[in-house]
């Protein structure tokens, strides 16, 4: 099959031409039918697999379909957003903008990208120039509404991207709201990596017959990424990941941890190394996170380190290796991280550094996708057996959006925790290198005796 067949129309192709895609991916092949059609869509795919463009390409196909010319303004056509992108992250909003305007190209289509931390003030300039497009993450849309700077009365396309994390996040009352305001005669659509059985039923809430399209099994990983564990007490990861950065001459790895201060410290301990490194995640500035993902995919830095909601959407070619330096507490996001490596079609590498507190999530994570990940030992960086797991703190909770007393403090706390857990083991471990020396001296001056 070949995107000739899929009834996209020749500037569209055109565009695709460029791009040096041939063949749509079994998502884009299966999805895109049904949302020419008209249909409602609710659609699974693995991450890398070209969902993107599953929605995109019949999304900008759709609006050339219905084009009607509408009353011009000082020369130029009057434009309405027909158009509602809806991602759960600034980054992953960034990509999807990315897309809509490559494909977009030689189309007569404004489209433009709203998030909070950046200037609202040039968002609100360039929606009053007029849009037909619109990407947005749900909160800084909300806003915008508010506002009464953002019209949604003449959408005809709603796209929930990553609809799974959007609701795990605790965007379901914005998502709510939004349905209510776009008109109720629109076509909604949602793609996500994942879709849990509870998803699956409140997407029906707004959805009307949705197809369900899923093109492998539900939370299966890529069988092209190779996944490993390496077993390591909780102290020795951060030297274990630089033993194998160093001895392995990776120059593109992206590491995972549960925390923001567990990235930022993670971060510091392999510049100190002397490994260029760069951490992302909500507290950082849009500027900042923008400047350290763009030197990532030019390389100017090797090791990304970003926590599992910053690094949704990013989206780099033949990215090698994918490192869990701490497990997610939600099997899901194991699949999720792991999709940033091994993506269209080409071969990647996830490795997951599990300690002892962290074998309950290896066996959720092993469950999901329903199989056995190999373990190998690290000469050298052996378990020590004598250590018993204990609670992890899971960082203040899942589905808070930023801000407020509560959080700040749960931040806090959370990163005292992080410290002191952290000291803690480097505290054991060191007692017990000690008592091994004195050991081994008390060893060597009996032998001198005896002899």
């Amino acid at each position: 099959m070949s995107f000739t067949t899929l009834g996209l129309c020749d500037p569209i192709l055109k565009a695709i031409k460029e791009t040096g895609y041939t063949k749509p991916t079994p998502i884009q092949a299966k999805a895109i039918p049904f949302i020419l059609k008209g249909d409602d869509v609710l659609a699974a795919a693995q991450t890398g697999t070209g969902k993107t463009a599953g929605f995109t390409l019949p999304l900008l196909e759709k609006l050339v379909e219905n084009h009607v010319k509408t009353p011009s303004h000082r020369g130029q056509p009057k434009r309405h957003i027909r158009a509602l992108i809806l991602t759960p992250t600034r980054e992953l909003a960034a990509q999807v903008g990315e897309n809509v305007e490559m494909y977009a190209k030689y189309l007569p289509y404004k489209s433009t990208i709203i998030f909070g931390g950046v200037n609202i003030n040039r968002q609100i300039n360039t929606l009053k120039q007029g849009i037909d497009i619109l990407i947005a993450t749900p909160g800084r849309l909300l806003d915008l509404v508010s506002q009464r700077v953002i019209d949604l009365s003449k959408i005809e396309i709603l796209v929930l991207d990553e609809a799974d994390r959007m609701l795990d996040m605790g965007f379901i009352h914005d998502i709510k709201k939004i349905v209510r305001i776009v008109p109720k005669d629109r076509q909604t659509l949602l793609f996500s990596a994942t879709f849990s059985k509870e998803i699956k039923a409140l997407a029906t809430s707004f959805q009307k017959n949705p197809s369900l399209i899923e093109v492998s099994s539900q939370n299966k990983t890529a069988d092209r990424i190779a996944q490993v564990v390496y077993p390591v007490d909780k102290a020795r990861k951060r030297d274990l990941l630089y033993k194998l950065i160093d001895e392995g001459r990776w120059q593109q790895v992206l590491v995972f941890t549960r925390t923001k201060h567990g990235a930022n410290k993670l971060c510091e301990f392999l510049e100190q190394q002397g490994v260029r490194s760069s951490a992302i995640h909500g507290n950082k500035s849009q500027g900042a996170r923008t400047k350290a993902l763009a030197n990532f995919k030019e390389k100017k830095i090797r090791v990304l380190v970003a926590t599992d909601i910053a690094a949704r959407g990013i989206d780099i070619e033949m990215l090698p290796h994918v490192v869990n330096f701490e497990l997610p507490n939600v099997s899901e996001d194991y699949v999720h991280r792991i999709g940033r490596t091994g993506r269209a079609g080409k071969e990647g590498e996830a490795i997951s550094l599990v300690c002892v507190d962290e074998n309950d999530f290896l066996r959720g994570i092993e469950r999901l996708i329903s199989q056995k990940i190999k373990k190998v030992i690290i000469k050298g960086f052996e378990v020590d057996k004598s250590i018993e797991a204990e609670p992890i703190n899971m960082g203040g909770g899942r589905g808070r959006r930023g801000g407020g007393r509560h959080s700040q403090q749960n931040n806090t706390q959370t990163k005292k925790s992080s410290d002191s857990e952290w000291n803690k083991e480097e505290k054991k471990l060191n007692s017990r290198n000690r008592s091994r020396k004195r050991s081994r001296n008390r060893n060597k001056q009996n032998s001198s005796k005896e002899s």
